[in-house]
């Protein structure tokens, strides 16, 4: 028999428990006098910056930070069509990635109940060194599985050497088309939580890798 061309593509998955929660809040409030609004927005959201610092120097979050106050103002229509007086809006927005997910559950169920405090939700994240890591390994193992898969293709058709010839990303190898990016690192997002009986923990991050490979076997 003669060579014969095989491509392949080799999948491979981890599942991985995250290791850091990055959750996002507004302070902000409404009203008809704007500078009661400014003042009453900045005096809610000092609260919040002296909790997260303390989590901070106790280790519990990583890092955080807040946005400058915004403040807009907007002259509402009414149902029938008329313009209706002047309200004034004023927020500061924070973001803050937590190590400790019992100190983020504590933290979030006494501020989600605090007045013109909104979260806005928690993304679970892996760190950058670990999830490079972890693209690395998924990636490698795609080509392993790769491999194989050819050498069984091979050798069903009684052949015995396979010499790998091209290896890209899904979709880089068929003409025309367009790649996936791999590997794909999929973050889990947890919607905005109930402060009753709170207790947030993250599913677990998918990571993901497809490679498409073509050997010569003969």
């Amino acid at each position: 028999m003669s060579e014969v061309v095989i491509t392949v593509r080799g999948e491979h998955e981890v599942r991985v428990a995250p290791e850091r929660a990055l959750v996002t809040l507004s302070v902000g409030l409404d009203g008809p006098d704007r500078d009661l609004v400014v003042s009453r927005t900045l005096a809610l959201a000092d609260p919040v910056r002296e909790a997260l610092a303390a989590r901070q120097s106790s280790g519990a979050v990583e890092n955080w930070s807040s946005r400058r106050l915004a403040v807009r103002s907007e002259r509402p229509w009414s149902g029938d069509g008329t313009r209706l007086a002047l309200v004034h809006h004023a927020s500061v927005d924070f973001s803050a990635t937590f190590v400790d997910f019992a100190a983020l559950s504590a933290w979030v169920g006494d501020v989600s109940v605090v007045e013109g405090v909104s979260i806005d939700g928690t993304q679970w994240i892996l760190t950058p060194q670990t999830r490079a890591r972890i693209e690395q390994e998924v990636a490698a193992e795609a080509v392993r599985i790769a491999v194989a898969r050819a050498g069984a293709y091979a050798a069903a058709l009684g052949l015995t050497s396979v010499q790998p010839i091209e290896i890209a990303d899904a979709g880089l190898l068929a003409e025309g088309g367009t790649a996936d990016a791999a590997p794909k690192a999929m973050r889990a997002f947890a919607a905005p939580p109930s402060p009753a009986g709170l207790e947030l923990q993250g599913d677990d991050i998918s990571v993901s890798a497809t490679v498409e490979a073509r050997f010569i076997a003969a």
